[in-house]
């Protein structure tokens, strides 16, 4: 395929040829061949406030001007200034902050707060959860295809139907560390969370002293049309995972906890990475960007007329359209990967969660001209049975 390159030497996911990408900007990206593209997925949801948005662009620029890095024993700056600038933006119990690379290492993180937090080792997950790929955060995910190889993973995980309060009551018990729980699963087919379901996960984790743990790695930074999809649910995590787009597109994670669990933590935590000056700094820009243009209001607008629009194609080729926010999964009735292959030709990147559902997680400051084409070519093709 043109413009498409296996990486020499590279391993893992690199086993087939993948587009080279060279450029993006906004909504758009663009190949080596020249070919733009409108991201409706490309960035797996790294992408919230779009490719490149220039206040990121120009922190990470002054900031690489002036420090690249120092070890955690000293602070710096950024690292000040983006700690109090995401603790700003949750509510006051949510109070304490650490700092790593990435999802999975805030995953792990939640894991080991929880555990040392109630002295217990055991710990309700969701099915169809993705949770990441080391050896905790992969012992939370339910696929086991993906745990499998693995295996012995982590013991004590268990996992109950997402939305299945009589089985998630069951399960939490006086042994449990923490439940843990995506408001959207993306990975596993854009289902939402009902809140009955998370008002029942809060009250079983206080009645039995268990930690509440919301991975928002996808969900977070207004994609789901809040700023934190937990703001929709009006219950409160003990323990708060964060990546993904929190800093436009430089690697960061956050796990955002409790003073009451910080103060019951035996052990250390330490990323050498982690909180680095650059990061921080974009971070900031990044968490100015959320408020100042609004992006979970323009995710709630675009995203409520999106699923709206999907729905009235009456398309028969889909079975259903869920998610909330610019978080849309539809799902088919047949295989998904046929029609991505499609959509990318007419000059769309979309991705899949699951085998029959085309997963829509596009920069939420694309244009709404590019938005409703993006839409009418979905089902067009769906339509051209391609």
């Amino acid at each position: 395929m043109m413009g498409s390159e296996i990486a020499r030497g590279e391993f893992g996911i690199a086993g087939v040829a993948r587009r080279t990408i060279v450029r993006g900007e906004g909504a758009y990206v663009w190949d080596a061949t020249g070919g733009k593209y409108v991201d409706l997925g490309a960035s797996l949801g790294v992408a919230n406030l779009g490719h490149s948005h220039p206040r990121i662009v120009e922190a990470i620029q002054r900031q690489a001007g002036e420090l690249v890095f120092v070890s955690s024993g000293y602070t710096t700056r950024p690292r000040i200034d983006f700690v109090d600038r995401l603790l700003s933006l949750m509510p006051p119990r949510l109070a304490r902050v650490f700092l790593s690379n990435s999802g999975t290492e805030a995953m792990e993180t939640a894991i080991k707060l929880a555990r040392s937090a109630t002295g217990r080792t055991e710990f309700v997950a969701m099915m169809r959860g993705f949770h990441g790929r080391t050896m905790g955060a992969l012992s939370a995910t339910w696929r086991s295809d993906l745990r499998r190889p693995f295996e012995p993973l982590v013991p004590g995980f268990a996992h109950v139907p997402l939305n299945d309060i009589a089985k998630l009551e069951a399960m939490v018990t006086d042994r449990t560390a923490g439940v843990i729980v995506e408001l959207v699963q993306g990975e596993g087919g854009i289902h939402v969370a009902d809140p009955e379901f998370i008002r029942a996960a809060r009250t079983a984790c206080d009645a039995h002293g268990a930690k509440l743990i919301f991975d928002e790695i996808q969900t977070g930074m207004g994609r789901t049309g809040r700023r934190w999809a937990f703001e929709r649910y009006g219950i409160h995590p003990d323990i708060l995972a964060l990546a993904k787009s929190l800093a436009g597109g430089i690697p960061i994670g956050a796990t955002v906890t409790t003073t009451d669990v910080e103060a019951k933590f035996q052990g250390t935590l330490h990323s050498t990475f982690g909180g680095n000056p650059i990061a921080c700094a974009a971070g900031v820009a990044a968490l100015d960007v959320l408020v100042n243009e609004r992006i979970d209001e323009r995710a709630e607008r675009l995203g409520n007329a999106g699923r709206e629009r999907l729905r009235e194609f009456a398309n028969p080729k889909i079975r259903e359209v869920r998610g909330l926010g610019m978080m849309i999964g539809i799902e088919l009735r047949e295989r998904a990967a046929p029609y991505l292959e499609e959509l990318r030709r007419r000059g769309y990147l979309a991705s899949a969660a699951g085998p029959e559902v085309l997963r829509l997680l596009p920069p939420i400051p694309i244009a709404e001209a590019d938005w409703d084409s993006a839409l009418a070519t979905i089902d067009e093709v769906l339509r051209d049975g391609r």
